[in-house]
């Protein structure tokens, strides 16, 4: 048997390690664009490459993706995160969890992590094909005809479509898998950009960059309400980090520009009520009256946020406590606990992967074949399945290139 693998990245790649394993007398041709293997493997988590999560809890990772939780259900269980731990270390790649939850190889180096696919297919029958640009994809009576931009034809009994999103093109993921799958049948729900930065209207948070907050809570006031809590970072373009990045997945399909901003409100100190602030805010300033309000703002904040904060509000930074008025105080309350934001624009963010895909209600989750074309599989980003930052992308990507693996090797 004969199976054909369109994409060289982290779906493809662990398809084709799958088939190797399950049975060594498969013929598997893994086609990549590039001139190596797994090149958005490589550059990812700053080249350290997030192989995946240290959250063992399945319910709590299935959370972390705001399209395909239920459809990753199966796939997951087949291969968690803590599978996937298992799999890498076995196959010779030392894995560590750092204390935000992300699993990296020990060496930091996200060669290492395709070179142990390169280890299985230079010991089973995979031939990789590279530089081999896919142009059309045909189904023909029980088999499939892949053609090439430059090389001959190549014939197989099953077809895997492991082709990334839109996102990064200069690594090769420019949506071509789309077009294949639309070919044989397949619908294309609409398509975004997930991870990303957000750009804002207001210059203040420019004049901020590189303060990092470790908890926040951001409210987005789109079509459907969205607010995510965690650590976030003031850049020259606007905001980014885990929080952002989780809300930009959650609002992918949203529109907003110059003309038309998204508005954003940011709680500073999403651990203490309106009421405790009040109350405290009341009794720093009272017992303290010859102390400016800034300096007593630092107590609870970066002093960088507090003169922002006071400049905002057009506070003299050196207006002492006793001069403060109800009605500053009360603003500076609202400020800190309601901080309104207008987001104009997407900036770059730590992954940059695609919302949208392949229809999931047109493909088995068990074993990713097609519903509408038997023999043709499905794995990794061209499913309409994306996560937050923090390595649930990747393991999407391993979990359902294991689950295409395993069923097309069945004969």
């Amino acid at each position: 048997m004969k199976v054909g693998i369109v994409g060289g990245g982290a779906a493809g790649m662990m398809c084709a390690a799958t088939i190797n394993e399950s049975d060594h007398n498969i013929a598997v041709f893994l086609i990549e664009r590039n001139d190596l293997l797994g090149k958005k493997v490589l550059i990812s988590g700053g080249g350290r490459c997030n192989v995946t999560t240290g959250i063992q809890d399945l319910k709590i990772v299935l959370k972390k993706y705001p399209r395909g939780e239920k459809f990753l259900f199966s796939a997951m269980h087949k291969f968690s995160p803590e599978m996937v731990y298992d799999w890498f270390e076995q196959h010779r790649v030392p894995l560590k969890c750092e204390k935000d939850m992300r699993v990296f190889p020990v060496s930091n180096q996200g060669r290492d992590v395709v070179r142990a696919f390169e280890e299985i297919f230079s010991k089973n029958k995979t031939e990789v094909l590279f530089k081999h640009t896919v142009t059309a994809v045909e189904k023909k009576g029980d088999k499939f005809l892949i053609f090439f931009k430059d090389q001959a034809p190549l014939e197989v009994d099953k077809l895997v479509l492991s082709l990334g999103g839109q996102a990064f093109r200069h690594t090769g993921s420019a949506g071509d898998g789309y077009t294949l799958a639309e070919s044989l049948g397949h619908s294309i729900t609409s398509l975004a950009p997930s991870l990303f930065s957000f750009v804002t209207k207001e210059i203040w948070p420019k004049n901020l960059s590189g303060l990092s907050l470790a908890k926040v809570n951001i409210l987005v006031q789109a079509h459907k309400r969205q607010n995510f809590t965690g650590p976030f970072l003031f850049t020259h373009w606007g905001l980014t980090g885990p929080a952002i990045f989780a809300l930009s997945a959650m609002i992918a399909f949203e529109n907003f520009n110059k003309a038309e901003p998204l508005k954003i409100f940011i709680d500073f100190l999403p651990d203490i009520s309106v009421e405790k602030l009040d109350a405290d805010l009341k009794k720093i300033l009272k017992n303290n009256p010859k102390k400016s309000l800034k300096n007593s703002l630092h107590s609870l904040i970066p002093l960088a946020l507090a003169e922002i904060i006071c400049q905002e509000l057009n506070i003299d930074l050196e207006k002492k406590n006793a001069q403060i008025s109800k009605q500053e105080l009360f603003l500076v309350q609202q400020f800190l606990k309601r901080a309104p934001l207008h987001i104009i624009g997407r900036g770059p963010g730590d992954e940059f992967v695609t919302a949208g895909g392949v229809d999931l209600t047109e493909v088995n989750p068990r074993t990713m074949e097609s519903k509408i074309c038997p023999g043709l599989y499905f794995a990794g980003e061209i499913l309409n399945i994306d996560g937050f930052t923090g390595g649930f992308n990747l393991q999407a990507s391993w979990a359902t290139g294991r689950a295409a693996g395993e069923a097309a090797a069945i004969s």
